[in-house]
């Protein structure tokens, strides 16, 4: 039914539009001086219609579970929930939402059977309920927009102001949504560091986040020192860049000065679609055929190296980086004004010199926004450091060993039945702290670069 409401909203605000502009184009016609457009009175009976229905929608659907619940739940018997715990009751409920979708375990109680019966009449009446007040409120604001037009109704008005209105709300929602993880971030970090000392977290050299399951196991108190996790990340980072960066700025200026039509047009689509292979399948690249080759050679030199290595996870970590850098590289040399290329070209430069001295310089603001993008990618992947890089924490900058990352940890440390009430679950947010607080220093860091060389060359 849902849909239905929704199929119906824009029936009618795609209606009150073409009625608002026929009504408009006539008035228009009669000799009358309009104030706005006739799209702009089909606009607002478009927007006055979809805007507050959608609103609507949205807070009935987030409103209906929990008011239809909690019917269902006072419809009950007496007594049914006396001396009966939260816990117990979700199970009740479980319980009765199973049997109203047919889903039956056993010989359920009467009262149950009653009570899903109660559900299904309580979701029916909310569904037909919903489209009725679809129906009544936007046909009443599509009427209501058709009797405001009018010579002299500012229509161009009302819709910039609903569109600004709209915009506003959507930088709104981005910026609360940020606050939003920073506060959690923030209250979870405080309660893990109202149980592992800060100065331990920060300088410890070990890190084992575990917990005793008995009184008497002393030897699994853990340690929660995050520099081996952060070590990690680094080294791997380091090892992506060390190929993505050259390869990709390389690449990206080949593409956009030196490279023929042809070639352009064929390589260029080509190498971005290795940004939309998934990181699985770079993983299953990097332990099946990146890693035993390394081993091979390692072998072969008489190199002794882990099974896991930072040098595979780094390097097929690299290869999934280098379209970005490449693409940003050749965005931005192609924004630079053609008036410096041809400039330097007249003072008798050559393409290479050209390059170098004039448009690399220029374009610096969108390279660095492409690198510092494969930093946050390389910083925050997952899937192949678990494949190819290990799950074990180590104080090492050896690319030949086994390593682990921040985001690795996270996503161990929250796997499975968590409790959010001991340090091995809680350290999680307090790497995801840390983690947000090394990408705010490198945004805030690339962010004087680029303007630095904008004001220099803008």
């Amino acid at each position: 039914m849902t849909s239905l409401a929704f199929s119906l909203l824009f029936a009618l605000a795609i209606a009150g539009y073409v009625w608002n502009l026929m009504a408009a184009r006539s008035i228009r016609q009669s000799g009358a001086r309009m104030h706005s457009l006739s799209g702009f009175h089909g606009m607002y009976s478009f927007l006055l219609a979809v805007v507050p229905v959608m609103v609507l929608i949205l807070v009935w659907q987030v409103l209906k579970g929990p008011v239809i619940d909690r019917m269902v739940l006072g419809g009950l018997p007496p007594g049914t929930l006396d001396g009966v715990n939260a816990g117990a009751v979700q199970l009740i409920l479980s319980e009765i939402k199973s049997l109203a979708g047919g889903r039956t375990f056993g010989t359920p109680e009467d009262w149950k059977i009653e009570a899903a019966e109660r559900l299904v009449g309580l979701r029916q009446t909310a569904a037909y309920s919903l489209v009725g007040l679809v129906a009544v409120v936007a046909g009443g604001l599509v009427l209501f927009a058709r009797l405001r037009v009018g010579a002299e109704f500012r229509a161009r008005h009302r819709v910039e102001r609903i569109v600004s209105g709209l915009m506003i709300f959507c930088a709104s929602v981005a910026i609360f949504v940020t606050l939003g993880i920073a506060g959690s971030l923030m209250f979870e970090t405080y309660r893990f560091f109202e149980r592992v000392p800060l100065t331990e977290f920060l300088f410890g050299l070990n890190w084992e986040p575990q917990i005793p399951l008995r009184e008497d196991q002393i030897a699994a108190e853990g340690a929660f020192g995050w520099i081996p996790v952060f070590l990690g990340t680094i080294v791997i980072t380091v090892v992506a860049l060390f190929i993505a960066i050259p390869v990709g700025l390389l690449s990206g200026i080949y593409l956009n000065e030196f490279a023929p039509r042809r070639m352009r047009a064929v390589a260029k689509p080509i190498l971005e679609i290795l940004a939309g292979v998934p990181t699985v399948v770079y993983g299953f690249f990097a332990i099946l055929t990146v890693a035993p080759a390394i081993r091979s050679a390692g072998a072969a030199l008489g190199i002794d190296i882990a099974p896991n290595t930072a040098l595979a996870a780094g390097s097929v970590m690299g290869i999934m980086l280098i379209p970005f850098i490449s693409s940003f590289a050749d965005d931005a040399l192609s924004a630079v004004p053609q008036a410096l290329r041809d400039g330097a070209l007249g003072l008798g430069a050559t393409r290479a010199e050209m390059m170098t001295t004039v448009l690399f310089p220029a374009a610096i603001p969108g390279i660095v926004g492409g690198i510092l993008l494969a930093v946050s990618r390389a910083i925050g992947e997952t899937m192949i450091v678990v494949m190819a890089a290990g799950l074990i924490a180590k104080m090492t900058i050896n690319p030949l060993d086994s390593v682990t990352t921040v985001t690795v940890q996270i996503v161990t440390l929250l796997i499975g039945d968590t409790s959010f009430d001991n340090p091995k679950t809680l350290a999680a947010f307090a790497l995801g702290m840390m983690l947000f607080l090394v990408t705010l220093v490198i945004n805030v860091f690339a962010l004087r670069i680029v303007r630095k060389y904008r004001e220099a060359y803008d």
